[in-house]
């Protein structure tokens, strides 16, 4: 399954993984990349030195490329940015912010740049400020989530703009896959599915969750901050919803999940930790490796549009 991103971003398979908070670290992104996808690394918060830490970690794993996500409302963002330049990173995925201001910085050294968006006026801004792709990303993912589903975004992004499009939100298998290239996506970025692969650092509390979890089991919190969140249900969750109900304010809100991402992740605490997960979750179902799961990706998406075409021939 070759296509504009392949080429661009030179990775066998059109798998990007998504640059999640405390999992996005250089095991699971140097194993997608080493299995033929791009890895990234996730800056979130961390001070820029870490991340530098964690690209030299990386490329002791892997020679193919790696990417870093940065989160532009992060303080530490100019010097993330500057740490990315230095260490010759290739491929820098955005989110929470415009990346234009660094536009120059990042063409001058080469940089591949690809933010994800909720819509449609975001698309068409990043193609404007040079952009190489966007990350079109339906509401169904894990995490901090826009408005629009992934089977209305992507179509609409895809008409909108000219560079490609990567699909994101609700794909977790082949079909997933599939559907995106159909909608006119040049490649899926995934999340959850990676959160349970056995290169991922995540607690196997946090993991055991996804995967039992059903397609009813994700709920969002924040929409009264105007920050929504879809994570897997639990006491904290409810905790959180109850306050929301009651008209509590940011501040209060905040206090009770300071620091829940990594009770999650790290501590294994699926009571009280956020367990950020995508409505895909419900068909995730087995702890696999990184090359399993995308040769398992590709092998489904062939089957399906096959069957497809001759379908559609008959």
């Amino acid at each position: 399954m070759k296509s504009r991103i392949t080429e661009l971003l030179e990775i066998k398979y059109p798998v990007i993984q998504g640059g999640m908070a405390w999992v996005a670290e250089h095991h699971l992104a140097a194993a997608v990349s080493e299995a033929g996808g791009l890895g990234i690394i996730g800056a979130a918060s961390a001070p820029a030195e870490v991340v530098r830490e964690e690209i030299r970690k990386a490329r002791e794993l892997t020679e193919k490329p790696i990417g870093v996500n940065i989160m532009l409302m992060n303080p530490n963002a100019p010097e993330v940015v500057k740490v990315v330049i230095e260490e010759g990173v290739k491929v820098v995925t955005t989110g929470a912010g415009n990346p234009a201001r660094y536009m120059k910085d990042f063409k001058a050294a080469g940089i591949k740049v690809i933010p994800v968006v909720a819509s449609v006026a975001m698309a068409k801004l990043m193609e404007r400020a040079g952009a190489d792709a966007v990350v079109a990303e339906g509401m169904e993912s894990g995490g901090h989530i826009g408005s629009e589903t992934t089977m209305c975004l992507v179509p609409q992004v895809v008409n909108a703009v000219n560079i490609p499009v990567i699909a994101a939100g609700g794909i977790g298998d082949g079909r997933g896959v599939a559907a995106a290239f159909l909608l006119g996506a040049e490649a899926v970025q995934m999340g959850t599915r990676f959160i349970v692969a056995k290169e991922s650092i995540v607690h196997p509390n946090y993991k055991e969750k996804v995967i039992k979890a059903k397609d009813i089991d994700s709920e969002i919190t924040g929409t009264s901050t105007g920050h929504p969140v879809r994570q897997i249900r639990n006491q904290m969750t409810r905790e959180y919803l109850r306050l929301e109900k009651e008209g509590a304010g940011l501040e209060e809100l905040e206090y009770l999940t300071l620091g829940s991402l990594r009770k999650a992740v790290i501590e294994g605490d699926t009571v009280n930790g956020t367990l950020m997960a995508g409505q895909i979750a419900g068909l995730v179902s087995k702890e696999q490796s990184c090359l399993e799961i995308i040769e398992e990706l590709m092998q489904e998406a062939e089957a399906v549009m096959k069957r497809g075409y001759e379908a559609w021939a008959k």
